[in-house]
């Protein structure tokens, strides 16, 4: 009598950074990676933070599958963190991909959080969640884009399940909550118009910095005229993007700009492959 198998190999990663600041300059301190999970550092200019740049060997992620960050910036450290493609979220058979990130920012420390986008296929089911712990002066800069199937490729996400939870806490304060969520029939429900009216692409930027209320108009003036549907608003020391396309690649080149003037700095190198 045959038998159905009930497990599949399942992809699982974890990846702990820390960093210090030492000698005027901010040094890798701890690296963990386990897994599927790999990080690799580009050398960068003279003076500039390191980057870090997060692999997923596994190629993508399904349902059953985890991967998980956690960064440490100590007291003034600064650094980038990016990702060296897309995440693609593949076709669940049970369960669904998790994804946690934790990161914790020290007094006067700075991050760019900046990975490339998640695409979403048919039938995948995502759950991921953020957390970031701020000290008081801190200043972090975060992006992300979901992506519900390639345009180019004539795709779309007509089932499935996405969960993406950000929670933001400065000095111990929740200052920030955050869950976008859709599931059942996602085409359906992206299109109407009090959802994305159409789009399959949407990101969030979010600057959290002494100075976020008074980078408002400059970032508004960067959004006009752009071919994405954008806002940006600011309070309590937080300036938030939301933007939506029909395509990734509008999205990007649209917000590419506002994370490069936020962060004072170039994007990332991967960031133009």
């Amino acid at each position: 009598m045959l038998q159905t198998l009930s497990w599949l190999p399942r992809t699982e990663g974890a990846a702990r950074l820390s960093f210090a600041r030492r000698d005027e300059q901010t040094r890798l301190d701890v690296l963990y990676q386990a897994g599927a999970a790999r990080v690799r550092f580009p050398r960068t200019a003279t003076g500039a933070p390191p980057e870090a740049v997060l692999l997923n060997t596994a190629g993508g992620l399904t349902g059953g599958d985890h991967m998980s960050l956690d960064v440490t910036l100590g007291a003034r450290a600064e650094a980038t963190l990016t990702t060296a493609a897309a995440e693609k979220i593949y076709r669940a058979r049970d369960g669904d991909a998790t994804i946690g990130v934790k990161l914790s920012l020290g007094a006067g420390a700075r991050l760019a959080w900046l990975p490339q986008a998640t695409i979403l296929f048919d039938g995948s089911r995502l759950d991921r969640r953020t957390d970031v712990q701020l000290a008081g002066d801190a200043c972090f800069l975060g992006v992300e884009f979901l992506i519900f199937g390639r345009q180019a490729m004539g795709e779309d996400v007509h089932l499935g399940a996405c969960r993406d939870a950000w929670r933001i806490r400065r000095d111990g304060a929740l200052v920030f909550a955050d869950t976008f969520r859709v599931g059942g029939a996602i085409a359906a429900a992206l299109d109407r118009p009090a959802t994305l009216a159409g789009a399959r692409a949407a990101a969030m930027l979010i600057y959290v910095a002494a100075d976020a209320a008074s980078r408002l108009e400059a970032v508004r003036a960067m959004l006009e005229g752009v071919e994405s549907v954008a806002g940006a608003s600011a309070w309590n020391g937080l300036l938030v993007v939301r933007a939506s396309a029909r395509d990734g690649r509008t999205l990007q080149g649209d917000i590419a700009p506002v994370a490069q003037a936020l962060s004072g700095r170039p994007l990332p190198r991967v960031w133009q492959c």
